[in-house]
């Protein structure tokens, strides 16, 4: 993070606030910094709580972004705005998202956010896990107020359910079809709420841990795998009676994760991949079989504003809802113990606190 100095007519600049830093994986320490300027066309949040993102927990994934300020869950309450804003005022609560698009380009055009090169280059400054952080005038596009009776908690469910809300799209999920579910985390007990509340037929959740696998059901998935070894898609065949499903997101970032998800899938089935494989690992296909079961594997890489404003109605209606899915709670000072925690089998969702 630049420290700048403070801008005249702007109280805030210079004053201290704490940050939670990474400095590799495992590696995280709360520092003293000055709070970043707001200049004319900006919005200054105080931050009232953070989640703790499944990436934040990949190695190779986080590892590569450090050094950073943590944090792109954010939810909190405006402190100041700059003289131009007029869309926000100080004393509302609000979700923020990371990134926001142009609307302007041939990826927003076609609804493709995520590859708008404003999209990929926005940011809070200086992130989620600070006591204090600036919303430029772009991010503002995907900021959202918060209604009365979404809770900090449920708001910081909103980015990744619309995660989720994204990859169900992609998926083209249809009332009535069955769905596999694989890797129970926190992303794949939204998309277990999420269809159920889009119609699913048969839900089938599968994970490696028993424990999530009966928290699934009690989500709202119909039947459960316990993966052990590979038997996997014999489970899928037998739930099934040889059917398969018709939708298959895979959770795991791993080819072999990958290529369960296809082999589990059944005719005209469409498997999504949810989470990004390291960048050197590769993955051998059939293509034989891809184009004679006419299998569909389509890629879900996080969200956009139409994304997070579906999600913010889910949470709000209680489809998505924090009493079910939050399940640790650690303040800023305690943040290097909750990032051990989200790494743990029996954490969901572990948000910081301010």
């Amino acid at each position: 993070m630049r420290l700048t100095r403070p801008a005249a007519g702007h109280k805030v600049s210079g004053v201290s606030m704490q940050v939670a830093r990474l400095y590799d994986f495992g590696d995280i320490r709360v520092e003293q910094c000055a709070r970043p300027d707001v200049g004319p066309n900006d919005i200054l949040v105080r931050a009232a709580a953070c989640g703790i993102c499944s990436g934040d927990i990949m190695p190779w994934y986080i590892r590569r972004k450090a050094p950073l300020v943590l944090g792109h869950e954010p939810v909190g309450v405006i402190e100041q705005t700059g003289a131009a804003v007029r869309d926000f005022q100080p004393g509302e609560r609000v979700f923020v998202h990371h990134h926001a698009p142009c609307f302007n380009c041939a990826a927003c055009r076609r609804g493709e956010y995520v590859q708008c090169a404003t999209w990929r280059t926005s940011k809070i400054v200086p992130g989620g896990m600070a006591e204090f952080f600036v919303v430029s005038a772009t991010n503002q596009r995907d900021t959202l107020k918060l209604p009365h009776d979404v809770s900090d908690l449920d708001g910081v469910l909103v980015e990744p359910a619309a995660c989720v809300v994204k990859s169900l799209r992609r998926s083209g999920l249809r009332p009535g079809e069955s769905i596999l579910v694989i890797g129970l985390g926190i992303m794949g007990m939204m998309h277990v709420r999420l269809a159920r509340h889009m119609g699913a037929g048969l839900i089938i959740g599968a994970d490696l841990f028993e424990r999530r696998v009966k928290r699934a059901h009690e989500l709202g998935a119909d039947l459960g795998v316990v993966v052990a070894g590979d038997n996997l898609v014999e489970q899928v065949r037998e739930l099934t009676d040889g059917a398969m499903a018709d939708v298959v997101i895979v959770g795991p970032g791993s080819s072999a994760a990958i290529n369960a998800g296809i082999s589990a899938a059944g005719k005209g089935a469409t498997v999504v991949q949810f989470t990004a494989t390291p960048p050197e690992e590769e993955m051998l296909v059939r293509p034989h079989d891809l184009y004679f079961n006419e299998t569909r594997l389509v890629p879900s890489y996080s969200c956009g504003p139409d994304d997070t404003r579906e999600a913010l109605e889910a949470v709000r209606r209680g489809v998505i809802s924090s009493r079910e899915l939050v399940t640790h709670h650690f303040p800023l000072a305690q943040v290097g113990a909750a990032y051990q925690q989200a790494q743990k089998p029996e954490s969901l969702k572990v948000v910081v606190t301010f």
